[in-house]
């Protein structure tokens, strides 16, 4: 148990944060497209200029926000990245970004603590 509580900074707590925001945010309205039995991505398109304006907005960024994902998930060694943008497709990107950026921080804190364990080691040693 107290693996799972390792390498929580507040940084990566905050994201944390905004993901759970994300999906109950964006849960509660996709809830009302379906009882409302709304053509979700027709309602997206056809809304007026505004709607699209952002629509375009928010693609754009899911995909640079995807292909970070990708990048840095490999630079770190983490695995399974490709699970976060498959959620996004059935939660939210709102919930899978910011908890993939929970988990790099996770990852970038763990990594620090390694090599300054390492380095200690090597002054130890000496």
């Amino acid at each position: 148990m107290s693996e799972l509580r390792r390498h929580w900074t507040p940084t990566a707590a905050v994201f944390l944060a905004l993901a759970v925001a994300g999906l109950a945010g964006t849960s509660v309205f996709n809830a009302f497209a379906i009882v409302q039995m709304r053509d979700f991505i027709g309602d997206l398109v056809s809304s007026g200029p505004a709607v699209s304006s952002i629509t375009v907005d928010l693609l754009v960024v899911a995909i640079a926000g995807s292909i970070f994902i990708l990048v840095e998930a490999r630079r770190l060694g983490m695995r399974f990245a490709w699970v976060y943008i498959v959620l996004s497709g059935i939660t939210a990107f709102a919930f899978t970004f910011p908890l993939f950026l929970a988990m790099r921080q996770r990852r970038l804190t763990a990594r620090a603590h390694a090599d300054a364990d390492a380095d200690a080691d090597a002054r130890d040693s000496r």
